[in-house]
């Protein structure tokens, strides 16, 4: 699950996808209705990334809580957002049974809900692990090539003695060369 390059931006609904860098902000496209919209560096922008769910052991990134999500759903949608307080934190409590019901608020379940719909909408959930591992043999075998194209490395002590053997004279250490 890859959530890098998806953002909320307070004030707005939904979540944008950052499409473009300006010299002043960002340039992100809407994931409710796909219209592009410069971003200012003066708005709160937060990556799903960074996010994390308070719980009484340790935090959990959102993407876990998605894919807890998404596996409990067997990657399908789930109840509304528009849901009664009850429904959502009793579903919250069965994906994720240890949240922190005191510090994560009946406003964030909302949202968490929301976003994990409007992600599942658009196949944005899907597992990364098969590209991951693709990715990693090519890297391997590049690098056992460069490594046969080097040339192999030669003692500073054997370089002196080959140029003596050739007639040079070896500068002392410290020396200035051609002076």
């Amino acid at each position: 699950m890859n959530l890098a390059g998806i953002i909320s931006i307070s004030g707005k609904p939904g979540l944008s996808k950052i499409v473009s860098q300006t010299r002043t902000g960002l340039i992100v496209e809407s994931l409710i209705d796909g219209k592009r919209t410069p971003v200012h560096g003066a708005e709160r922008v937060s990556s799903l990334e960074d996010i994390n769910i308070y719980t009484y052991k340790e935090d959990i990134l959102l993407k876990d809580v998605f894919q807890k999500i998404f596996d409990a759903s067997k990657g399908k949608a789930i109840l509304s957002h528009k849901s009664s307080e009850v429904e959502l934190s009793a579903y919250l409590k069965e994906v994720l049974p240890n949240y922190d019901e005191e510090r994560v608020y009946r406003s964030d379940i909302k949202k968490l809900i929301q976003w994990y719909n409007l992600l599942q909408s658009k196949d944005l959930l899907k597992q990364d692990e098969d590209k991951a591992t693709t990715k990693k043999e090519p890297k391997a075998a590049t690098k056992e090539t460069s490594k046969a194209k080097q040339k192999p490395k030669v003692p500073k002590a054997a370089k002196a003695a080959s140029s003596a053997a050739k007639g040079k004279k070896a500068a002392p250490k410290g020396a200035a060369k051609g002076r």
